[in-house]
């Protein structure tokens, strides 16, 4: 289910290319503070077709299950979070263990390279990972997560006005999305009936404005003239990032299949998502998210994420 780079590059803002210094941060030995892992991220289903950023877009996945089953191999079965390896113990279990970093393929392209928070590139996903499980139970280590996807460079600050553009975008997108699925869902894999019987009022009403490059203006006019055609698509893509757990908040491990992608093309991602957190409990709920993207209160509705 990927079309992650087409779409995004209809959202594509100001180009930032000028690069950055990596910045070094001194490690730093945690001895009380308890580090708790993340929970694992989900594909983001926006994704529907296979392209060459597919590896790139999939490093934000963390798979936290353990499966063993008896073989002669005891990590044939055995699967390992993002960073780790198994290894056999003394008594031939299997176990998780850090993965050596300088046991990860070299990236083919700069389409591999992903930014840490600590503002350095890394030259895979699997270096990164690889790192980061290399300094867990340090402050570092802790701080230290997937910004985005390529190699690091200067983010322009977001202006205020800019922010209040970076919605008008994205709420069109997200309708574009979810027509754009509903037109190639042949074998019903990409959107269930539910979703589809939603979808499918929007594709058919005469007045949807079409795919292409619109000035704010036009975009701001069509949402206010056909505001309802916005109102699910946004539940819409809050229920495919809520996942882990599906419990009606987002973390910042589950907008990471969104954001890492978005950031070095439109400036005012990082900006958003965090304006989006209203109450700064790190937690976005579902009111908070829809009031981002402009849907009235009285229209946020749980019944709409199916």
């Amino acid at each position: 289910m990927r079309m992650w780079i087409v779409f995004l590059l209809c959202l594509a803002g100001h180009a930032m290319a000028a690069p950055t210094e990596e910045v070094p941060i001194e490690e730093e030995l945690v001895t009380e503070e308890l580090v708790v892992e993340e929970p694992e991220v989900g594909v983001n289903p926006v994704q529907v077709e296979i392209g060459e950023f597919d590896e790139a877009i999939e490093l934000v996945e963390e798979e936290e299950e353990e499966v063993f089953t008896e073989s002669e191999d005891p990590c044939l079965n055995h699967h390992c979070k993002k960073g780790k390896v198994c290894e056999v113990d003394e008594v031939n279990s299997p176990m998780c263990v850090c993965q050596d970093a300088s046991t990860c393929p070299a990236s083919e392209g700069d389409f591999e390279h992903v930014c840490g928070t600590d503002n350095k590139t890394f030259d895979t996903s699997c270096h990164f990972f690889a790192t980061k499980c290399a300094l867990e139970g340090t402050k570092k280590g802790h701080k230290l997560h997937l910004d985005y996807i390529g190699p690091c460079k200067h983010i322009e600050t977001c202006l205020d006005s800019e922010l209040s553009e970076f919605p008008l975008r994205m709420r069109d997108w997200l309708k574009n999305v979810l027509v754009t699925l509903y037109e190639r869902d042949e074998d019903n894999s990409l959107l269930n009936e539910k979703q589809k019987l939603r979808v499918k009022k929007i594709f058919e009403n005469e007045k949807r404005l079409q795919s292409g490059e619109h000035s704010l203006d036009l975009l701001a006019h069509d949402f206010e003239k056909n505001y309802n055609m916005y109102i699910f698509p946004v539940h819409w893509q809050f229920g495919q990032l809520d996942q882990h757990p599906v419990d009606g908040y987002l973390t910042h491990t589950e907008i990471s299949p969104l954001r890492a992608p978005l950031i070095p093309m439109e400036h005012c991602t990082s900006r958003f998502f965090e304006h989006c957190d209203a109450d700064n409990d790190k937690y976005i709920a579902l009111e908070e998210w829809a009031g981002c993207f402009g849907i009235k209160e009285q229209d946020v509705d749980n019944d709409l994420i199916v």
